[in-house]
C-alpha cells in the first residue's frame, strides 16, 4: 500500500506580512470658509463690472443733463445747422462734425498703408539686428505727447506744406476740388497728417503682433506650394490676420476722433465746411478745448457739452460698426487660422 506523505508544516518563524495601511483620506476644507471665499470673490468681480457700467451711465447722464438747455432750444437742428456763432447764441454742430470726420478719414488713408507696410517689413523682411531698433522707434512715436506733435506741426510741418507740398498738389490735383484755393498754413490737410503720424504707432504695433501670431507652418506651406513671397504674405498671413488688422484700424480711428491738442494747434479752428483740404476747419474735440473755458452763457456751455455728447455717440457708433464688420468677416464665429 502506498502511503500519503503529509506536506511539512511551515516553520513558525515565518509570519505573514501585516496588511498595508490605507492612505489617509484628504481632509475636506472648512465648508463655511470655502463658501465665504466663493461668495466674496463673486461679489468682488460683479462689483467691478457694475462699476464700469455705472461710470458709463454717469457720463451719459451728466452729458444729457448738462446739455439740456441746448437740447431744448435747438433740438435736432443742432446737428444739421452750419452756423456756430457764440455772439448771437447760434450753434450748429454740422461744421465740427464734418471737420472731425474728414480729418479722421484723411488720417486713416495716410496711416493705414504706412502702418501695414511697416509691420510687414519688421516681421517678414527686416534683418534681426535692425528689427529691434525699428520696433523701438515705432513704440517711441506713441510715447510722444500730443502737444509736442502740435509744436512740430506749427514750426515744421505747416511751413513745409505751405511752401513745397501745396503748390504741387494744387498744380497736379487741383482739378479734383480737394486741393484748390490758397493754403495759409494751418488747414485740414495739416491736421490729417498730424493725426496720421499719431495713430501710426498704434496701428503698426497691433498689426505687427497680429502678424506674428500667424503660425509659421502656414507660411511654409504656401512657399512649398510654389507661392512667391508676396503671394505667401497675401494668402497665408494677411488673410488670416485681417480681423486683427481691422481691430487695429478701429483703435486708430478712435484715437483720431478724440485727439484734441495737436489738432487744435494746426487745424485753423474755423467752423466752416469747405471741400478743399487747404481750408481751415474745426473738430468736436478742438472746439470744446478752445471755447469751454471762455463760454459766457448757459446756452454756449450747454452747446459745448452737447458736442461732447455727439462725440460720445459717434465713438459708440464707430465701435458698433466695427463689431458689425468683424461679424460679417467671421460670420459670427471666432477668428481662427485657416490652413
Amino acid at each position: 500500500m502506498r502511503t500519503l506523505h503529509k506536506a511539512p508544516d511551515k516553520p513558525d518563524s515565518v509570519s505573514e506580512p501585516p496588511p498595508a495601511k490605507a492612505a489617509p483620506l484628504p481632509q475636506k476644507p472648512d465648508g463655511f470658509r470655502s463658501i465665504f471665499a466663493d461668495v466674496a470673490f463673486r461679489s468682488l468681480v460683479t462689483g467691478c463690472a457694475i462699476c464700469v457700467v455705472a461710470i458709463v451711465g454717469l457720463i451719459v447722464f451728466e452729458l444729457i443733463s448738462a446739455s439740456g438747455p441746448a437740447l431744448h432750444k435747438f433740438g435736432f437742428k443742432f446737428l444739421v445747422e452750419s452756423v456756430w456763432n457764440p455772439v448771437t447764441n447760434e450753434f450748429g454742430a454740422l461744421p465740427v462734425i464734418y471737420g472731425t470726420i474728414v480729418s479722421s478719414i484723411l488720417a486713416l488713408l495716410l496711416a493705414v498703408p504706412l502702418s501695414l507696410g511697416t509691420a510687414l517689413f519688421i516681421t517678414e523682411l527686416c534683418p534681426r539686428r535692425l528689427r529691434t531698433v525699428l520696433s523701438t522707434c515705432v513704440e517711441m512715436l506713441a510715447a510722444i505727447p500730443s502737444v509736442i506733435y502740435g509744436l512740430w506741426g506749427i514750426f515744421v510741418l505747416v511751413p513745409w506744406l505751405r511752401d513745397h507740398v501745396a503748390p504741387l498738389l494744387k498744380k497736379y490735383l487741383g482739378w479734383t476740388g480737394f486741393f484748390e484755393g490758397t493754403m495759409y498754413g494751418v488747414s485740414m490737410l495739416a491736421a490729417g497728417i498730424i493725426l496720421a503720424i499719431m495713430i501710426l504707432p498704434i496701428v503698426a504695433s497691433i498689426t505687427r503682433e497680429v502678424i506674428i501670431a500667424v503660425p509659421h507652418p502656414q507660411r511654409e506651406a504656401a512657399l512649398a506650394l510654389g507661392a512667391t513671397r508676396w503671394e505667401m504674405l497675401r494668402v497665408a498671413v494677411l488673410r488670416n490676420a485681417r480681423t486683427g488688422i481691422f481691430g487695429a484700424v478701429i483703435l486708430g480711428l478712435g484715437r483720431a476722433l478724440g485727439e484734441t491738442m495737436a489738432v487744435t494747434m494746426v487745424i485753423g479752428n474755423t467752423a466752416k465746411i469747405s471741400r478743399s483740404l487747404f481750408a481751415p476747419g474745426y473738430t468736436l474735440a478742438s472746439v470744446i478745448a478752445n471755447e469751454f473755458s471762455e463760454a459766457v452763457g448757459p446756452i454756449h456751455t450747454a452747446a459745448l457739452v452737447e458736442l461732447g455728447l455727439v462725440l460720445f455717440v459717434v465713438s459708440m457708433l464707430v465701435n458698433a460698426l466695427a463689431q458689425l464688420l468683424v461679424w460679417s468677416v467671421t460670420r459670427g464665429m471666432p477668428a481662427r487660422n485657416v490652413a
